[in-house]
């Protein structure tokens, strides 16, 4: 990370009116989680993604990818807010409704250091689903289904899931409507952690650009959209957002 830049965006950051933060897995790795791609590792490792990741996977065999949702979900409870989530959290309090946060991740990582009001792109590995929709009333959720692996109803047989985005399935409409706009009216837009891979979350940077704002990258490696940015830091989030944000001073 270079000196210079760095103080030139903790500036721009400190005099913004509207930021944007868009978060990608590398903010989580940080804590412990593993990446979608690191999670299919060992037993996992002989696997396609989407055998593990999509409706038609699930429908073809529900335990085994109920049971790698389920392994996932206990790295989410064991790890904890890096610096980076803590960072960004207090630059958020402090700030009163000037930084909109989105992320691409799954976890709770940023609603448990305090982003309450994050919006997430694809959804959250915590909470859980009808596969169908309920056909006898709106009241009938995922928890009063019988346990199991994976749990179902036991009127109708229908599965609960995962509450995420498998690949083939649209974001939700809510989620990219605001993150979309955000991305249109901020002044700076901050992207941590993202390969720049997965569309339709790639594009918000372009989307900030294209409306005026200075758009920063924040990741070690080099992604698939840094010719969209005007700044980009070679770091990781737990080091480079305490940096960057430090104590706002509006």
């Amino acid at each position: 990370m270079h000196e210079a830049s760095l103080q030139s965006v903790r500036e721009r950051l400190q005099a913004a009116a509207s930021v944007c933060v868009l978060t990608g897995a590398g903010m989580s790795a940080e804590s412990g989680i593993p990446t979608f791609r690191d999670a299919l590792a060992g037993l996992w490792s002989r696997f396609d993604p989407a055998a593990l990741a999509s409706e038609e996977g699930f429908r073809a065999d529900p335990q085994l990818v109920w049971d790698w949702y389920a392994q996932r979900r206990d790295a989410v409870h064991r790890a904890e807010p890096n610096a980076g989530h803590r960072a960004l959290a207090a630059f958020v309090a402090a700030r009163a409704g000037g930084v909109t946060v989105i992320t691409q991740n799954v976890d709770d990582l940023h609603q448990r250091a305090g982003c309450r009001d994050t919006i997430r792109l694809h959804g959250d590995i915590l909470q859980d689903r009808w596969l169908e929709a309920c056909p006898r009333t709106v009241a009938c959720h995922a928890r009063s289904a019988v346990p199991g692996r994976p749990p179902r109803c036991a009127d109708c047989g229908n599965l609960v899931r995962p509450g995420v985005v498998w690949f083939g399935e649209m974001l939700p409409v809510h989620a990219i409507d605001a993150a979309e706009a955000a991305a249109r009216r901020c002044e700076v837009m901050l992207v941590v952690g993202t390969s720049g891979a997965v569309w339709p979350a790639a594009g918000l940077a372009g989307s900030a650009r294209a409306a005026g704002a200075f758009v920063v990258i924040v990741n070690p490696h080099a992604s698939e959209i840094d010719a969209q940015a005007h700044a980009v830091l070679r770091s990781t989030a737990a080091v480079a957002l305490p940096a960057l944000l430090g104590t706002p001073t509006r």
